[in-house]
């Protein structure tokens, strides 16, 4: 039974559907097994609860055991959705590797002798829809539409059965009568008359509030009007295949009744309309075709409710009363011609309403039934979009990034904005040039060189004193030998000073010329400072940007129009920021709405085409696309007029001399710059060169000190010797030889010595520190740049530096190569025979006692072996 009863018309006057009927059906079992094979039995038992849930589902919808239409309503949404995730995930199809054991079976609603069993899920779908459908008729026959209130509610509910009859004729039908057995009732042209049937009640009910309100005659004839249309049309419906004999006669005499009643109440609320304005002939026709519209409707009266044809009768009254009346005005007063109703232009139509959107309420998407199971084409599917939307988002980024370096390189040929803040007072530096600056400020500048040429003089002075020290030390010792030698004649025997002295006065006088050659680069260093302190002199200026021209209005102006030409550029150039402001804004929103864009629920509940739902996708991105486009045209559009602008300032405000004479200041600062380097690179390559020199110095003046302190010792002992000798102590060994021989400490003096005493070397000397040479530094390669002082001076194979001419420029001597002592050196032999390592070890000074020489710098640069040629 789809249509209500009579009983049930009669007292609403519209109708209602009822639902479609099933039998049981059992999906747990079909579909746990299918899990468990396909997938595992443990994620069987993950997805427990949702399979009792769908079977829950499925029996109440049999049972139709809740009497509250809303809550059925509910049930069947729910039920509709879990159908949705059910067809992604599980193939239900006669095929054995399919689930072949579930057949649904669903009866018609309006012949419920016939029925349709189809081992597919659309059957299913299809009937739920209906039903759905149903139920919101059921809903909207429910309120009192007495009341305003009461009206409202009815319009919502018969729009959403309209909604639920659109959505199984454009989603379901079509696949549902494709099964080898169906029923009329789901076909495309019964869910399409269900759809105008309820939107004709629909509007209706908004013609009765229309009515209730008090609305013009105008108003009411339109919405009337689109109240018989939406009836004709589902009468249209009734009366061809497949539908002409599938209805009872009741139904379509209602339809019929209805379709020709408003059709009616349209000419009678146009006519009063018509009367008001005098247009009587028009008045007179439409009132005659509203009585003949009624005159052949009351032919199928069989069936028709009781209140139907009371509203037939009342209003067939009121027309024929106000056509009687226009009738005698015409023939008394006005006298028009009465146009023939066949040639009246159609009644103006106004609908209110339409099919709810069923979309959303019945998007499954959102739904986590099932969510653990994904099959392998959805997950193919969403990486074929994910690769769309990636091609979308990496052109539209392209796009917004080269409109934003095309702005950049546009501004900066044009000088803008610096010409503009120029203008106001707001000098700039570029950006790397601006950071050269603050570095050589930072580091002192130009005026903090002097205080690093101090340095260098006092650490040249403080070499000079060492040099002087160690030769002192030297010169005074040769003084003392000389004197005990002239003192004891030939019982002097031992070696005169100047013959063992002779790699040390080398290296000291290698080390003198090391420190004039220094002091001739420092003095080109200071004439340098000298000759450039006015170029580098605008390195002190702080800030910096005081240096800069200045960029002036003009002297003398024609039309006084130079803060116009200004204004006008400046709103250029805001209105150009306020366009790359959006395109970050637009970069942003494209991420988001990727980051957002997650269609898997879709794909997974989606019983179409991949295509049509990839199109329907990506289609939300084609504002944003657009968006962008009208953003980059804009800009274009600025771009050039900001042009024409700056050409116009340019040649109002001199811009090209302003631009020369600001590239000239940069290079200046830039030359400035250059040059401080060059000379502060220098200065600490003459500073590095005096701490490795006096290192130097201060190493042979420690061996000069072992050395004296060594002659010392033999000098005392030898005077003891002669002294003895000269006193008639007779040595027998002495005599035969004309030789001494002294014994070292703590042994005999009886041991013969037959070889004459050797040459005392001041590098054969012992170190305070046995087994440790006091100097072995390593060896280095020959480097051009400040000379490193010798490492030892009995070297062999070291020519003597000072005989290399220094090349041109260079400021300081070439380096001394150091080389270790030959491994065949016997360090700590005795100085001279009978003396022993162990005396000298008792009365030596150790190194390092000596103290520091009075001015020492640190060294922070590396290494002067590895610093280049000194720059003139």
């Amino acid at each position: 039974m789809a249509a209500q009863s009579s009983a049930a018309a009669t007292t609403n006057i519209m109708l209602a559907i009822y639902e479609k009927k099933t039998t049981s059906l059992d999906l747990y079992r079909p579909l746990r097994n299918y899990i468990s094979m396909v997938y595992s039995e443990r994620e069987a038992q993950n997805i427990e609860d949702d399979l009792q849930t769908l079977k829950e589902y499925r029996s109440d919808v049999e049972r139709q055991s809740d009497p509250s239409p809303t809550s059925r309503r509910d049930l069947l949404q729910n039920y509709f959705k879990a159908l949705c995730l059910v067809e992604t995930r599980f193939p239900i199809s006669p095929d054995k590797d399919h689930i072949n054991t579930v057949t649904f079976i669903w009866y018609d609603a309006f012949k419920q002798k016939q029925k349709a069993s189809q081992q597919n899920i659309h059957l299913e779908k299809a009937a739920v829809l209906f039903n759905l459908g149903a139920v919101y008729s059921q809903i909207g026959l429910s309120f009192d539409r007495a009341t305003v209130e009461g009206r409202r509610q009815a319009i919502h509910a018969f729009i959403g059965a309209a909604g639920a009859f659109a959505y199984l004729r454009d989603n379901a039908a079509t696949k549902a009568s494709m099964g080898s057995s169906t029923t009329v009732d789901v076909s495309v042209e019964c869910a399409g008359m269900l759809e105008r049937l309820m939107l004709a009640q629909a509007q209706e009910c908004v013609f009765e509030n229309t009515i209730a309100k008090g609305n013009t005659p105008g108003v009411c004839a339109k919405i009337a009007r689109q109240v018989g249309l939406y009836y004709e049309e589902a009468l249209a419906a009734l009366n061809v295949a497949p539908l002409k004999d599938h209805f009872d006669k009741p139904w379509i005499s209602h339809v019929q009744l209805k379709a020709a009643l408003f059709y009616a109440e349209a000419c009678y609320r146009y006519s009063l309309e018509l009367h008001e304005k005098e247009e009587i002939a028009e008045e007179i026709a439409r009132l005659s075709s509203g009585i003949s519209a009624l005159t052949e409707a009351k032919k199928n009266l069989k069936g028709a409710a009781a209140q139907l044809l009371d509203a037939i009768s009342k209003l067939e009254a009121n027309i024929n009363r106000n056509l009687e009346r226009a009738v005698k005005e015409n023939d008394r007063v006005y006298l028009m011609r009465v146009p023939s109703p066949t040639s009246l232009s159609p009644l103006p139509a106004f609908s209110m309403v339409k099919p709810m959107s069923m979309n959303e309420v019945l998007d499954a998407s959102k739904e986590k039934m099932f969510a653990s199971l994904v099959p392998d084409s959805s997950a193919k599917a969403l990486s074929r979009y994910t690769e769309m939307v990636d091609d979308i988002i990496r052109t539209q980024a392209e796009k917004l990034q080269q409109a934003s370096e095309l702005t950049r390189v546009r501004l900066k040929e044009m000088d803008l904005p610096d010409s503009i803040i120029a203008l106001e007072g707001n000098f700039t530096l570029p950006t790397d040039l601006k950071e050269d600056v603050e570095a050589v400020q930072i580091s002192g500048g130009p005026a903090g060189l002097e205080a690093e040429l101090q340095q260098l003089r006092d650490l040249r002075r403080v070499n000079q004193e060492l040099l002087v020290q160690t030769e002192e030390l030297l010169q005074k010792e040769a003084t003392e030998d000389a004197q005990f030698r002239n003192q004891f004649g030939t019982r002097w025997t031992r070696p005169q000073s100047s013959t063992l002295t002779k790699n040390l006065q080398d290296r000291l006088n290698r080390f003198a010329a090391n420190l004039k050659q220094a002091a001739d680069s420092d003095g080109r260093i200071e004439r340098s400072v000298r000759d450039h302190s006015t170029l580098m002199s605008i390195l002190d200026r702080r800030p910096i940007e005081s240096a800069l021209p200045t960029l002036a209005r003009p002297i003398m102006s024609l039309d006084a129009n130079e803060d116009a030409i200004v204004g006008s550029l400046k709103q250029s150039l805001r209105q150009l920021e306020i366009l790359g402001a959006q395109r970050a804004g637009l970069e942003d929103m494209l991420k988001e709405m990727k980051r957002k864009d997650d269609i898997l629920p879709k794909l997974m509940t989606s019983t179409g085409s991949y295509e049509d739902l990839f199109r329907k996708e990506i289609a939300k991105y084609d504002q944003i696309c657009e968006d962008i486009a009208q953003n980059i045209e804009a800009q274009e559009q600025v771009l050039l007029q900001i042009q024409a602008q700056n050409e116009e300032f340019s040649v109002v405000f001199n811009l090209e001399d302003y631009k020369a004479s600001r590239e000239k200041c940069y290079k200046q600062i830039q030359a400035a710059i250059a040059k401080y380097r060059e000379i502060k690179e220098n200065i600490n390559e003459g500073l590095k060169f005096y701490v490795t020199l006096q290192d130097a110095i201060t190493n042979v003046k420690q061996q000069c000190s072992d050395f004296v302190m060594t002659r010392s010792i033999q000098c005392r002992e030898m005077i003891e010797d002669v002294q003895r000798h000269m006193a008639g102590l007779s040595f027998q060994d002495r005599k035969s030889t004309g030789s001494y021989n002294y014994p070292a400490v703590n042994q005999a003096h009886q041991t013969p010595r037959s070889s004459p005493p050797p040459a005392v070397d001041p590098q054969n000397v012992p170190h305070p520190r046995p087994q440790m040479p006091y100097y072995q530094p390593p060896e280095q390669p020959t480097m051009p740049g400040y000379a490193h002082p010798p490492a030892t001076y009995s070297a062999p194979h070291q020519p003597p530096s000072y005989h290399i001419p220094p090349a041109p420029g260079m400021p300081y001597p070439p380096p001394q190569v150091q080389q270790q002592p030959p491994t065949s050196q016997e360090y700590g032999q005795p100085a001279y025979p009978g003396w022993r390592g162990p005396y000298y070890n008792a009365h030596g000074q150790q190194p390092g006692s000596l103290p520091r020489p009075p001015y020492t710098v640190p060294n922070p640069y590396p290494p002067p072996h590895q610093s280049g040629y000194y720059k003139q």
